[in-house]
Formats: C-alpha cells, sequence, structure tokens
C-alpha cells in the first residue's frame, strides 16, 4: 500500500528550542497534514518563525520555511497548545467540508453483518443508524441541520464527526472512516 502524503500542514505549535526534556535544542514545528489529518513533526529551515494555524508548504517541491520532515508526529508529543489547536483545525475542517461529510451520511454502508459505518461514530447506535438509513433512502440529507429535522433524537452529526476525527488521531481505532 502507498503512503499518502500531504503537499500542506497546518502548524499547530512552534517549539523554537525543541522539546524541554530531550537535551536537543532543534526548533521543531507539530503540525497536521491538509488533507489526511496525519501528525506530523516538521523541522524548520534556520532563521524562520511560525504563527499558529499558519499553512506550509512540506510537499516535494522546493520549500520555503520547512526544512525537512522529521516523520510523524506521536500523539504523546503532542503539547497542550497543540492540543488546543488541533480541536479547533477538527472543527474548521468539518465546517468548510460539510459536503465531504454529508456524503457519509448519505452513502455509508454496513461493514458486515452486525456493523455499520455509521455505528462508529459516538452516540450513534443501532437505532439511530436504522432511522438514518430509512431517511436517506427517502432523499438525501442536504445539511447536518437536515439530518436532525429529519432523524428526531440523534446526537449532533457534526459534534459526532469531530469527535471520530479526534478519536482516529489520538486512540488510533481498528476501524478508519475520516484519517
Amino acid at each position: 500500500m502507498m503512503q499518502k502524503k500531504d503537499d500542506y500542514a497546518f502548524v499547530l505549535d512552534y517549539l523554537p528550542y525543541g522539546y524541554p526534556l530531550e537535551g536537543k535544542m532543534t526548533p521543531l514545528v507539530q503540525a497536521i497534514g491538509e488533507q489526511h489529518l496525519s501528525l506530523l513533526e516538521l523541522v524548520p529551515s534556520k532563521g524562520v518563525s511560525f504563527t499558529i494555524n499558519e499553512k506550509v508548504y512540506i510537499g516535494p517541491e522546493k520549500r520555503d520555511k520547512i526544512y525537512f520532515i522529521r516523520g510523524r508526529l506521536p500523539k504523546e508529543k503532542l503539547t497542550e497548545a497543540a492540543k488546543i489547536q488541533l480541536q479547533k483545525f477538527i472543527e474548521n475542517v468539518v465546517a468548510e467540508q460539510e459536503k465531504k461529510y454529508l456524503d457519509f451520511f448519505n452513502t455509508a454502508q454496513a461493514i458486515n453483518t452486525r456493523l455499520h459505518r455509521l455505528e462508529l461514530l459516538p452516540g450513534f447506535g443501532k437505532k439511530h443508524t436504522k432511522e438514518i438509513v430509512e431517511a436517506r433512502e427517502q432523499k438525501q440529507f442536504e445539511s447536518f441541520d437536515d439530518i436532525r429535522e429529519r432523524v428526531k433524537g440523534v446526537p449532533d452529526p457534526k459534534k459526532a464527526i469531530e469527535k471520530r476525527i479526534w478519536e482516529e488521531i489520538m486512540e488510533n481505532p481498528r476501524q478508519r472512516l475520516f484519517t
């Protein structure tokens, strides 16, 4: 399987002196890939500073601010500031790409005879899944509000997707839906 790579990443935190307890004073950037939402550890070019949530180029061509990609960022090394920015980033991504996540609600299928993809969302059980599938057969969902109006008692779909993306990034579940 070929590894998917991002061309851009968003800065979650900038550590001008590296990790405090590691001894090396190498500047580091904690970032998240724009498309594949993978946590990355980046080494900046000399004399460059960053702002939080700045979009930086990390693709194969000449990079202006990033010297090289050190590798995947272990979730244990995420700073508290980076965790806060990650939460905001996820909220923005879900809001900006609502159509992509609506398509998930409109097209998600069963994984096997006992488990449906919708059931992997936090707060969605067999009852909500059945109601969503029945409602989308009559007419495709047009917005998150449309889901909430047509399927009574369903958890907030936007928040459920945000929580699921957070879980996929931070807890590494067996089944992945979005990362």
